[in-house]
């Protein structure tokens, strides 16, 4: 069987070079872009596995480039790499069709864990049916936090909106991303969406 094929999308040759070195090492074939416009005109054909993806490039971004890519009828695993995340990002890039969200810098062994996800789950529900099993573990107080981090709402106005403290909007955040097992707000944001949360819909 063929090697799983990893398109590797960053204006920056350094990472290009080093995220092709791990992922030939850890057995992938690779192929770097240079920007979101050289994608685009060399499109991913039927063998690619999966896109890693950088959000912050010139002329076209990361989450443009996805959603072109989709238009076009194009669908293709891909993980947004960013430095500078933040929830209507990656609400906007989850819309796009991004499996998953990670920031750099982001070590090896996260950057593989992700990609090794993305193959394993192509073809299948198993984010959305993971996500949703957790969401049940809420409290209805911890999921109307949730709704109000998924809006993009700071912690003020979501304690101003549901009457409590933003200590306690603290208190149940924390609660919130333990439950759901997310290590940063834009991973919990990308589970959310993934259990069919509407960020522009507020939970009853």
């Amino acid at each position: 069987m063929t090697d799983p094929e990893v398109i590797v999308v960053d204006d920056d040759e350094a990472v290009r070079e080093s995220l092709c070195f791990l992922l030939e090492a850890a057995g992938y074939r690779c192929q770097a872009f240079a920007s979101g416009a050289a994608l685009l005109a060399a499109p991913p054909g039927p063998g690619a596995g999966c896109l890693l993806l950088d959000v912050r490039m010139p002329e076209i971004d990361g989450v443009t480039t996805l959603e072109r890519l989709r238009a076009a009828g194009l669908r293709i695993p891909t993980i947004v790499m960013t430095g500078h995340a933040d929830v209507p990002l990656a609400v906007r890039a989850m819309k796009a069709g991004a499996r998953d969200f990670v920031e750099k810098p982001f070590s090896d062994g996260a950057i593989l864990e992700a990609v090794g996800q993305a193959l394993v789950d192509v073809g299948t529900d198993a984010p959305g049916r993971e996500a949703l099993a957790r969401l049940a573990t809420l409290s209805p107080r911890e999921r109307e936090v949730l709704d109000g981090l998924v809006a993009g709402l700071p912690n003020k106005t979501i304690a101003y909106d549901l009457g409590i403290s933003p200590r306690t909007v603290e208190i149940h955040r924390a609660h919130v991303m333990e439950k759901f097992g997310a290590r940063s707000l834009s991973e919990l944001v990308r589970l959310a969406l993934a259990a069919g949360i509407d960020p522009g819909a507020r939970h009853k």
